[in-house]
């Protein structure tokens, strides 16, 4: 027979369509969802990373920037820079800026009269400006409101009184400066050492960057940098990573975040699946009545796919709209954490991926019904109640390798971390594989057991494997569903714990940097009289650099290694140092022993045991550190295991005190109030009485550190709420398609004199028995990809909250018996005659 042409197949499709798509909004509503997430997830991260490389200049400040603590650049290093480019050179460190009564903790930054090299510095009123000159300053407006303070009013940092100049508006490179301890204040370069803030021993950085010539590659001069001055103590940046901490935030962030949206899709396809089954199910007369009057295979295949093609497009399209609409509220809740306006923005690779995401996995899930429609001649589709449809898999297995394949091509297209992908694209594979064999299991199983003795539980185990049974679809769609519940608990809890365990609820009240060392006793006398009963701890302190570490005669240097061990952060650029007598409080030793009291022999160092064994250090091993350009050995005396929870002074490296004494240093410390009571005007006496030093108030730190996490937490948990979003739709789906199978076996049973209850009680009794498989299943399951994702993607501690996902899989396996009983209502009001006779 002649094949219908497409246009007489489209007519017939349209025809068909008319009600609202009816029996494919499941469909719709899962593409729906999985691509609008992806399109959201993947034009919020095209837009950030856009910013990050178009705008790295600006953002870092220069195309090259050289970091280092307590100096400036010595002379030699300085030439050598200045023969590439133009040099700009400024201070960054810890301060109390005064006014009246009132005082501030802020984020001191010098610069000088070419800053910035790249972009534009402007004031909140408007004005294009640079560095300030003599006295004056820059505040941002967090400072002058807290110190109370309008333009061209005077406060006072260190020994130096100066005018507030300008409130800042817009600095083109705040996002470089990383997280701050207060609010900026900027003055000119030569105010840290006139106002006594730069003295020997004090803790600032310097940060000299380059505006390079156009013939020089910042990354080929990063290199030769380190080479040429190998322990100079660098840390080196360039345009490209002008913001670390952003990019690695972005890219784990978008990793995750893309997962989420496949997971969603997976999830999805699903319920497409399903819904696609269940549309030609309840469409099985009309594909008869087509066979019937002639209509070909090929003429069905055409005529369903048109439609479902027709509702997939739909469904994306609807999905790209959402996506781009909701990309700003996204933007917007990141707030100012990363550097993505809250303008409507077009990422044309990401809304094209996802579209064909979802159009791809929509093929792939509903090319099998539509195969099985398709084969079966006429008086079987007539016959399906009794008489199920075929599998019809071996014509359905063409679209699905191509949809499959395009599939793997675009996840890895552009994807940062392959390895993940691929991880999680076969775990997605498995666990379908495993959910699907667990079906089987459950049917044959339910077929082999004795029977039971009560009817109802007797013919709720028939329903699971009597012919025709959707058992295997249910689990699959079931089992996915709740297994996304757990999994997103998992993660949302883990995560949430270990913010809430690197910011704790109690910490010191201050802490106090840059004490000096002979006015330590002034400093405690001095707190104790404005803070009764308050705690006070110092320790010394002073930055340097691990230049080199190892066997003794044998010493790896650091500058010689091709790249660092992994884990061993503490090897990558200066470190706070100390020396103490005792072992730190908190502290506990794993190996070795720690030194006596009034030790005076060969220098020794104690090793924080994560370090050691990323670095592969052992006792008796040694370690040489640079501190203000002087080399330092010391052998390894003990391991130590350091409570990292607590804000307190936690140490990688803590040397005997004959190891570092005499190197020129001041103290810092915490100050730890009774509970329940305050201090106030300490600040202030402490700024005045030592005007060198800066105290920091941790209470507003860790409530603006919590606010700031608490985002993030928040824009995770809305991007994964489309995966629940999509195992809910799912659960209804694959329940509504059960009931439509179920119809004609109710009926049969209320002929037979089977009340509504006990039909009740038999859909209750066949979604019991797989709700309790599937919640032992999907605890697994889920809760093992969590620890993929949390331990192994975000290198976070495994915390789980085991209350919060038991309660969440509970919440999930009442919705599924709910919605199966409410699935079941529409049975018991269905009449025998009236439903026989539709049959």
């Amino acid at each position: 027979m002649t094949a219908l042409p497409w246009s007489a197949a489209w007519r017939i499709a349209r025809r068909d369509l008319h009600r609202r798509f009816r029996g494919l909004k499941l469909l719709l509503v899962c593409l729906f969802l999985g691509v609008g997430a992806l399109a959201a997830i993947g034009s919020l991260t095209s837009a950030i990373r856009g910013q990050l490389d178009s705008q790295g200049q600006t953002i870092l400040g220069g195309d090259l920037e050289v970091e280092v603590w307590q100096r400036l650049l010595n002379d030699d290093e300085r030439r050598f820079l200045a023969s590439y480019g133009w040099l700009s050179e400024g201070y960054r460190m810890q301060a109390i800026a005064r006014h009246g009564e009132a005082t501030a903790p802020i984020e001191l930054k010098s610069v000088d009269a070419i800053w910035p090299l790249y972009g534009r510095f402007t004031l909140a009123d408007g004005r294009e400006a640079g560095s300030p000159s003599g006295n004056e300053a820059w505040l941002a407006p967090g400072a002058a409101e807290r110190l109370g303070v309008k333009v061209n009013d005077a406060i006072k940092v260190g020994t130096e009184e100066l005018r507030v100049a300008g409130i800042i508006g817009d600095e083109p490179d705040r996002l470089s400066e990383g997280f701050q301890l207060g609010q900026t204040v900027i003055v000119a370069k030569d105010l840290p050492e006139r106002a006594g803030l730069t003295a020997p021993g004090a803790l600032y950085q310097t940060k000299t960057r380059v505006r390079l010539s156009r013939d020089v590659d910042p990354e080929g001069l990063k290199g030769t940098l380190a080479k040429r001055f190998p322990d100079a103590g660098f840390d080196i940046r360039t345009r490209d990573t002008a913001s670390p901490g952003a990019e690695r935030f972005v890219s784990r962030m978008g990793e995750f975040l893309t997962l989420v949206g496949l997971a969603a899709l997976a999830i999805a396809g699903i319920g497409i699946g399903g819904g696609v089954s269940s549309y030609l199910e309840a469409r099985r007369r009309s594909i008869a009545t087509l066979k019937i009057l002639g209509a070909t295979s090929g003429d069905i295949a055409r005529i369903y796919a048109l439609q479902v093609g027709a509702a997939a497009l739909i469904g994306a399209l609807a999905g790209l709209a959402a996506g781009v609409l909701v990309t700003p509220l996204l933007a917007n809740a990141l707030g100012d954490l990363l550097p993505v306006g809250a303008d409507l923005e077009l990422a044309p690779w990401a809304l094209v991926r996802a579209a064909a995401f979802g159009l791809l996995v929509a093929l792939v899930f509903a090319a099998p019904p539509l195969a099985r429609a398709r084969k079966f001649p006429a008086m079987a589709l007539m016959r399906a109640r009794v008489a199920p449809l075929g599998r019809g898999g071996r014509s359905a297995a063409l679209p699905v390798g191509l949809g499959l394949a395009g599939i793997l091509v675009l996840a890895f297209a552009g994807a940062p971390q392959p390895l993940l992908t691929a991880a999680f694209l076969a775990g997605a594979v498995v666990l379908l594989g495993l959910l699907a064999l667990l079906g089987r299991a459950i049917r044959t199983l339910a077929a082999r057991i004795p029977r039971p003795s009560d009817p109802i539980f007797r013919s709720a185990l028939a329903n699971l494997y009597r012919p025709g049974a959707a058992t295997a679809s249910l689990v699959t769609a079931l089992g996915f569903g709740l297994t996304a519940f757990v999994l997103l608990a998992a993660v949302q809890t883990g995560l949430d714990a270990n913010i809430r365990r690197s910011v704790p609820e109690r910490a010191p009240d201050y802490f106090v940097l840059d004490v000096p060392r002979d006015g330590a006793a002034s400093f405690r006398q001095l707190v104790a009289s404005l803070a009764p009963g308050a705690t006070i701890e110092t320790v010394p302190t002073m930055r340097g650099a691990i230049l080199a570490y190892g066997p003794k005669g044998r010493e790896q240097r650091v500058s010689e290694l091709k790249e660092l061990p992994e884990g061993a952060w503490a090897l990558r650029g200066e470190r706070g140092l100390t020396y103490a007598g005792t072992l730190p409080e908190g502290n506990t030793l794993t190996a070795g022993t720690w030194w006596p009291k009034d030790y005076s022999g060969e220098p020794l160092v104690s090793v924080d045991a994560n370090l050691a064994q990323a670095a592969g250090l052992e006792v008796g091993d040694m370690i040489t550190v640079g501190v203000l350009g002087v080399e330092r050995s010391a052998r390894i005396a003990n391991l130590r295991r350091i409570d990292w929870e607590s804000l307190g002074f936690n140490y990688v490296l803590v040397f005997s005190p004959n190891a570092l004494e005499d190197v020129p240093h001041n103290l810092a410390a915490t100050i730890d109030l009774p509970r329940g009571t305050s201090a106030p005007g300490l600040l202030a006496k402490l700024a005045a009485a030592f005007p060198a030093s800066s105290a920091i108030e941790v209470g507003p730190l860790l409530r603006e550190a919590r606010a700031i996490l608490d985002r993030v937490a928040l824009a995770i948990l809305a991007a994964a709420s489309v995966a629940v979003l999509a195992g809910i739709a799912v659960l209804l789906g694959a329940i509504a398609a059960a009931r439509a199978a179920r119809l004609y076996d109710a009926v049969i049973l209320r002929v037979l004199g089977a009340s509504r209850a006990q039909l009740l009680l038999l859909q209750l009794g066949e979604f019991g028995i797989l709700a309790a498989i599937l919640a032992a299943v999907s605890l697994a399951l889920g809760t093992g990809l969590a620890w993929l994702v949390v331990v192994e993607l975000f290198e976070f501690d495994w915390l789980p909250d085991w209350g919060e996902i038991l309660g969440v899989l509970g919440a999930g396996v009442a919705l599924l018996l709910i919605f199966a009983l409410a699935a079941s209502l529409p049975l018991l009001r269905a009449r025998p005659a009236q439903s026989l006779r539709a049959l």
